[in-house]
């Protein structure tokens, strides 16, 4: 089985025997998220990392299917001021439905699992490709420019002066900032505020695809820019789910052979966080390996 290990910052006795990945750590994340909701008198897992970490994810999905079925599609197309439509095997067109909240994952490098992008010098950028703080990495792989159309789910009306932090790991599977191969590294973080029309845009790569995990790329919103110095001072969370037919383009390029056959070992439907619907976290993705362009329309409550 080809692997791709994760080490975080923990102490010698909080370690696994057998080396910690993103993959063992995020099904933690998610098992500890759904006990919060069903099972809040459950035991504490020994490896939990801490409260910041573990904040409360109260609303695991609306699931647009349940809107079709009441027959009440026809209401969320009135307030329609964009639409999403994505490119993968569970995409579907929708609007105005609020993004599934989703766990930040073991790397998220905003202060509340150790290593903070969020306080470096020029963390607020397009182009994520570079590492800041003195150190000189450059992020390889097939470019990709992520969108991120930005709308209240209860209006449909775009927010303007939002911060968007995004983050993903490169084309190996490692994080910046915590896996030992890149720890020195910063790239592939970046936050942008959202203009008049609720947009950002991130230059960047196509992420990996590591051992357990389905591709994809995380992003914290926060009211304003000020406020995103910290984890906790976020509105929401999420990831988006990278279509399987761009990944399998972008997995035959020279660099990426390990995510090949990562990709081969997992789906959306077994995948620890998109399991239960990934409709609207799907981006729709054009272009080619000289060039993809992504879009997603996120809709949070404010």
């Amino acid at each position: 089985m080809v692997r791709n290990p994760h080490a975080l910052p923990l102490t010698a006795d909080e370690a696994h025997a057998n080396g910690d990945d993103e993959a063992h750590a995020d099904r933690d994340d998610t098992r500890r998220r759904r006990d919060s909701v069903t099972r809040p008198h459950d035991r504490v897992h020994a490896h939990d990392r801490g409260l910041a970490h573990d904040l409360a994810v109260l609303s695991r999905r609306q699931m647009f299917g349940l809107f079709a079925g009441a027959g009440l599609v026809p209401m969320l197309a009135s307030c329609e001021t964009s639409t999403y439509t994505g490119t993968g095997a569970d995409a579907a067109t929708t609007s105005c439905s609020a993004i599934p909240e989703e766990t930040a994952g073991p790397y998220p490098g905003d202060g509340t699992n150790g290593a903070n992008a969020l306080a470096l010098s020029g963390i607020v950028r397009s182009d994520i490709r570079t590492s800041l703080g003195g150190a000189t990495g450059v992020a390889a792989g097939v470019p990709v420019t992520f969108a991120i159309a930005l709308v209240d789910a209860t209006t449909c009306a775009p927010l303007a002066g939002y911060a968007i932090y995004l983050w993903h790991c490169d084309r190996d599977g490692n994080y910046s900032m915590y896996s030992p191969a890149i720890v020195g590294e910063s790239y592939l973080r970046g936050v942008q505020v959202t203009d008049a029309s609720g947009q950002v845009t991130f230059s960047s790569i196509f992420p990996g695809c590591y051992d357990g995990r389905w591709p994809h790329v995380h992003f914290e919103v926060y009211p304003t820019l000020a406020s995103a110095t910290n984890g906790a001072n976020k509105l929401a969370t999420s990831q988006m789910a990278m279509p399987k037919a761009t990944c399998d383009v972008v997995y035959a390029t020279t660099g990426y052979a390990s995510s090949a056959t990562n990709l081969g070992r997992v789906s959306l439907a077994t995948d620890m966080v998109f399991a239960d619907g990934a409709t609207l976290q799907i981006p729709t993705i054009t272009g080619d390996v000289n060039g993809f362009e992504s879009s997603l329309t996120v809709a949070i409550r404010v």
